[in-house]
């Protein structure tokens, strides 16, 4: 099945956080990005309920540079508050990822086709993604486009190792595991020559439960698209 593909990620600013630091207040961004941001690049250039997205792996290209700037962030109450920000900035990623059917989805196998949703995904990354590019936040718009993963000079390549301790992975959501429960997951993030490899969500040694939840439904001509009529619409 044809199901990987690879890119190159850039933006001018980056803001990669743990969950927690989501509240409010101060924000400062990991010198890494994590699996779910990478994760929610590759469902704003092609996603379906049918196909769970996999990062196998990420290459740092440019120098990890930070940028400390004062925002004015939206409070529930209305109006705004006055916090710092540390972003990274000027990033750029090549990234390599494939999709795997959601066997958790019984009610979708027939909408899995091989070859078709593979088509659609590599014209919508030529065009740059279906949705909005961002790394991390939706202020820090980002760029998508193919390349070939290990072409050219990465920032880190000499690099033997470097560890960044302990590291938010992704979070697990029950429509991708069969249980109605969000669990977050976290792991050692280590950068080997400038590559970060990435396990998979089930290899994630901490995991903390968040709250339950209960899974989106989804059918075929109700509110989903069949793959051939997203084709057609191309």
């Amino acid at each position: 099945m044809k199901n990987s593909i690879s890119f190159r990620l850039w933006g001018k600013y980056a803001l990669f956080t743990d969950p927690i630091t989501k509240v409010g207040g101060e924000k400062c961004s990991y010198h890494l990005p994590t699996y779910e941001a990478i994760k929610g690049v590759l469902k704003s250039i092609y996603w379906k309920p049918t196909l769970i997205w996999h990062v196998d792996k990420v290459r740092v290209m440019k120098p990890l540079r930070t940028q400390t700037k004062g925002t004015k962030p939206l409070v529930w109450g209305g109006g705004n508050s006055l916090a710092i920000y540390t972003f990274l900035r000027d990033v750029e990623y090549q990234v390599e990822a494939h999709f795997e059917w959601n066997k958790h989805r019984p009610e979708l196998a027939g909408d899995r086709i091989d070859g078709k949703h593979y088509s659609i995904l590599k014209r919508t990354l030529e065009k740059g993604g279906r949705q909005d590019i961002f790394l991390g936040t939706r202020d820090c718009q980002a760029y998508v486009e193919p390349c070939e993963f290990g072409a050219g000079e990465g920032a880190y390549d000499k690099l033997e190792e470097l560890a960044f301790g302990l590291m938010f992975h992704s979070f697990a959501y029950p429509d991708e595991t069969g249980t109605e429960e969000l669990h977050s997951q976290f792991w050692q993030a280590t950068l080997k020559e400038g590559i970060l490899e990435f396990p998979r969500p089930e290899d994630c040694l901490v995991r903390r439960f968040v709250r339950p939840m209960s899974v989106k439904e989804f059918g075929v001509g109700t509110n989903l698209l069949a793959v051939e009529d997203e084709e057609a619409q191309l």
